[in-house]
């Protein structure tokens, strides 16, 4: 049933059963919009008739059964414990027709899946690298409480007035929890799955380099790898080269942050010299 569910999303859509526009959940929360549906989670725009404020309800998709279940309440232990600034906050967790529900936090700002391909705004090196700190200052804290995200791309960070945000918990685990794999899971999932550091380390090299491909021209129709297209300083292809694990690895983040720091120390030194 799973894997016919996986070959055929329309099919699943219906047995999910979304909440529509205006209906209320749990006799308070009003669902606005849909906002995504994710691997076990369908995610709403919702807003609070208790308080007035906006929030986003978050569901377990039926047709992922009890695994849809379990991760969502594993979700909502690990957000239960992350209380930061720039990690939503869980307000409110129900089970309703069988169904387990959290609230959390709405993050209103413009993801960097946005920013890109919608805003079109493009990244320098130094841009792309600043923005990579500032991720990794809130990873270093999630990482701290042993917890690895695992799912750290462009849709899940959120730019807003100069600040990021990391949002979308629904596959993050403790460091070092035993994980499943199916016989057909390709190298590249693993590698961002890895209930280990260095799996946000690798998320976060193919993050970077959707930052540098923002203001990439082609000049040729012929493939190339990255390290031929981008014009990159050694030390940004030295750090991504070991965030995507084609060197040896960062073992922690205080290794790889330092590199990045360095990095822009020289460039702004460079600048300044240049001057």
């Amino acid at each position: 049933m799973k894997r016919f569910m996986e070959r055929h999303p329309l099919v699943a859509r219906w047995f999910d059963r979304p909440h529509r526009s205006g209906e209320i959940v749990h006799r308070r929360y009003e669902v606005i919009e849909e906002l995504g549906m994710g691997s076990y989670g369908i995610a709403y725009k919702g807003r609070d008739h208790d308080t007035g404020r906006l929030v986003v309800i978050k569901q377990a998709r039926r047709t992922k059964g009890e695994d849809g279940r379990r991760l969502l309440q594993r979700e909502a232990e690990v957000l239960a414990r992350l209380r930061h600034p720039q990690i939503p906050m869980l307000h409110d967790r129900f089970v309703e027709r069988g169904q387990p529900y959290l609230v959390m936090e709405y993050i209103d700002g413009e993801t960097v899946e946005d920013h890109i391909f919608h805003s079109g705004v493009t990244y320098t090196e130094r841009a792309a690298f600043r923005l990579l700190l500032d991720v990794l200052d809130v990873v270093r804290f999630i990482h701290a409480l042993g917890i690895v995200h695992r799912d750290l791309r462009i849709p899940n960070i959120i730019w807003r007035q100069g600040t990021v945000f990391v949002i979308d918990f629904g596959l993050a685990c403790h460091i070092g929890e035993s994980v499943e794999w199916r016989d057909d899971d390709p190298l590249e999932k693993r590698l961002r799955r890895e209930p280990l550091p260095r799996s946000d380390f690798y998320a976060l090299g193919h993050f970077t380099l959707f930052l540098l491909y923002s203001a990439y021209e082609p000049t040729s129709e012929e493939e190339k790898s990255w390290e031929e297209e981008l014009d990159l300083s050694p030390k940004a292809r030295a750090i991504l080269r070991k965030m995507l694990q084609l060197d040896a690895p960062y073992d922690h983040i205080d290794e790889l942050m330092m590199d990045v720091n360095r990095l822009l120390a020289g460039r702004d030194q460079a600048q300044t010299s240049a001057r």
